[in-house]
């Protein structure tokens, strides 16, 4: 009779039990991902469809927006756009004439960039015209329909100078869409910043300026704004510092602009 050999007791030096397993590299790399990936997205989401935030570089739209100001900017208003593409997601109202907008440039001219390689920066300025407005500058008034626009919030004091009366060649892309002969007057034949126009602002175009309007590069230089570049509505300033004064590196902390936080934009 063959003897049966003996099973090594638990536990025992001969025990054949597996070691637990250790967690790889990669898959804790799977964990991260899985932790992480839906805050991110959620982030995105949030940040292409949802709301923005944007920082004010120069003083075209003063006294209404400041250098240094930090705007919430609501995207839904005019419908999210779709990164990568001339496309967008449907918005729950249309530009209305002014209200301030935030919106990606048309082509500039190098003369008028902020820097060579910025050729669609993205910019904040007022709506001053919706499709089928006439408008016009005569001496630095702003006509809307035949209609004198008050300055309101405009901090320009639109003092004769070279500056203002010299034509501009950057302003010649107006005889497209000018009015040659009308109850407007003859069109400027060589349009400055204070006599331009009569305008007609085609179809699903929006003509756009600062407030600031002698400081301001804006529809006068780079033309109409298609209805596909605008990007949001800004709706309140959350955070403002001064940017010329206090120390480098330490204004944005030593140099905060209390009063203006939480300052409603109209």
């Amino acid at each position: 009779m063959t003897p049966t050999k003996p099973t090594p007791a638990p536990g025992s030096a001969g025990s054949s039990k597996p070691a637990a397993p250790k967690q790889t590299a990669l898959s804790a790399l799977r964990a991260l991902v899985l932790n992480v990936a839906p805050v991110l997205i959620i982030f995105l989401v949030a940040r292409v469809a949802l709301a923005e935030a944007y920082r004010i570089p120069s003083g075209s739209m003063e006294p209404t927006l400041l250098v240094g100001d930090w705007l919430f900017v609501n995207k839904l208003r005019y419908g999210p756009h779709i990164p990568f593409t001339d496309s967008r997601f449907p918005g729950y109202a249309e530009p209305q004439r002014g209200e301030v907008a935030v919106f990606e440039s048309p082509d500039q001219d190098p003369a008028i960039r902020i820097s060579p390689d910025q050729i669609n920066p993205t910019l904040v300025k007022r709506i001053i015209g919706i499709p089928g407005d006439t408008l016009y500058m005569r001496d630095g008034l702003l006509f809307l329909n035949g209609v004198a626009q008050p300055r309101g919030k405009d901090s320009s004091d639109f003092s004769a100078g070279d500056v203002v009366n010299a034509p501009q060649t950057l302003f010649n892309w107006q005889h497209g869409i000018e009015l040659k002969s009308s109850h407007f007057g003859e069109a400027v034949e060589k349009p400055t910043l204070h006599n331009w126009g009569p305008l007609v602002i085609p179809a699903d175009n929006y003509f756009m300026m600062g407030d600031n309007r002698d400081n301001s590069v804006d529809s006068r230089y780079y033309g109409i704004v298609p209805r596909r570049n605008f990007r949001g509505r800004p709706t309140f300033v959350y955070y403002s510092f001064d940017m010329e004064r206090g120390v480098d590196y330490f204004r944005a902390i030593t140099e905060i602009r209390w009063r203006r936080l939480g300052t409603w934009i109209r």
